[in-house]
């Protein structure tokens, strides 16, 4: 494995969810607080803060709640990636010269389905009035191909559902807590083909946050530093699906999420077989399955046998979407990331509980977001 140069020393987490009329501002100064806590450092001592969001414009403005100390305050966006790119940009500041750096998202969605002008993705008017504009669209279509292609029936889809309720159920900060079975998921109605109701995510609020700092001084702070391995981004290649699409390519492009895959296992010098715990973008059932095999996990078309047979349970092989992933806890998109951060530096720290993984060591995150950008995050003990 790759010699560590960034350790990540705390996390924090604002529960995912509905919380009224607080800020999200409000909520991501809950999780940076968290985060210093956890690392047990001041706010003082931080000397780079980068920041993300998808509804507030100036998500660095969060300086004003933590106090205005001076330092650089940076924002970027990246759609469903953003929470693994500021995790990186936090981490390239370390690497020109700061010492301690925190990156937090944070994100404060209306109810119902994402909603925004076609023209803030280079689109018509007319595309959006004509109801192309849709992220379920884009999923049931991508999906509805790759079980055509490989063999895959629903039950599989419920099975990838079921079991992200399920570990949602064990996390006493998720949105969603309460389990559902196969037999509900696949009564409830077809949103688009073949993805139904409660096959998806949904758009929500919350924030998440980590403090990095030089590996060689995380000891001074924490008796268990996670230390970054590896971090790619990689937008979409000429033929790869768009997300936003009315339709898929007769010869389809690799998907980015495969060359960010590759190039972080060797970065950190791993192979699949290496992963304990992993993070999987999860905007639907679909997208965990075809995101399996597109991160190396497993082959196309064997998904269906690996669920069946309990693999990407806590217990199994492959333990995937510990927390509940997206669909126990919703998506406060430039949140997003930074969950999985949470949620992978818990598990290899062993303080997960009912649904801790055995002895991890190694965790794997991955995000897909608009409108083809695919980022892969390696962290280990």
């Amino acid at each position: 494995m790759s010699d560590p140069d960034i350790a990540i020393i705390g996390v924090g987490l604002h529960p995912f969810g509905r919380h009224g009329n607080k800020s999200a501002l409000e909520m991501g100064e809950e999780a940076v607080i968290e985060a210093l806590g956890d690392a047990g450092v001041a706010w003082t001592d931080v000397q780079e803060l980068w920041a993300s969001s998808m509804e507030v414009k100036n998500p660095e403005a969060i300086t004003g709640l933590l106090g205005m100390t001076g330092i650089p305050a940076r924002s970027t966006f990246t759609g469903c990636a953003s929470g693994a790119t500021v995790l990186a940009q936090a981490a390239n500041a370390i690497r020109l010269g700061q010492d301690i750096t925190v990156a937090v998202g944070l994100d404060k969605h209306p109810r119902g389905a994402f909603a925004a002008d076609p023209s803030v993705s280079g689109l018509p008017q007319w595309y959006g009035q004509a109801g192309l504009f849709l992220t379920t669209h884009f999923f049931g279509m991508k999906i509805n191909r790759y079980m055509h292609d490989h063999g895959i029936t629903e039950a599989a889809l419920a099975k990838v559902a079921a079991k992200n309720f399920r570990n949602g159920s064990l996390n006493e900060r998720a949105w969603r807590r309460t389990p559902m079975t196969e037999e509900e998921i696949l009564a409830s109605q077809y949103l688009n083909y073949p993805l139904r109701q409660y096959m998806y995510c949904g758009p929500d609020e919350g924030a998440a946050a980590a403090v990095l700092c030089r590996a060689d001084i995380a000891h001074k702070y924490t008796d268990t530093p996670i230390y970054l391995r590896a971090s790619q981004l990689v937008s979409r290649r000429e033929g790869a699906l768009e997300l936003m699409s009315p339709s898929l390519s007769l010869d389809d492009t690799p998907s980015p999420t495969i060359f960010a895959s590759r190039l972080a296992y060797e970065e950190a010098g791993i192979s699949p077989e290496d992963v304990d715990v992993i993070q999987l973008q999860d905007t639907d059932a679909g997208s965990e399955l075809i995101h399996m095999a597109e991160n190396g996990f497993c082959a196309d078309g064997e998904q269906e046998q690996l669920l069946a047979d309990g693999v990407t349970d806590i217990g199994g092989r492959l333990p995937i979407n510990t927390d509940g992933g997206l669909m126990s806890n919703g998506e406060p998109v430039g949140a997003s990331g930074l969950r999985q951060v949470y949620e992978l530096a818990n598990q290899l720290r062993g303080r997960c509980g009912d649904r801790q993984v055995d002895d991890a060591k190694v965790g794997y995150a991955q995000l897909y977001g608009m409108p083809g950008t695919a980022a892969v995050t390696i962290l280990s003990t």
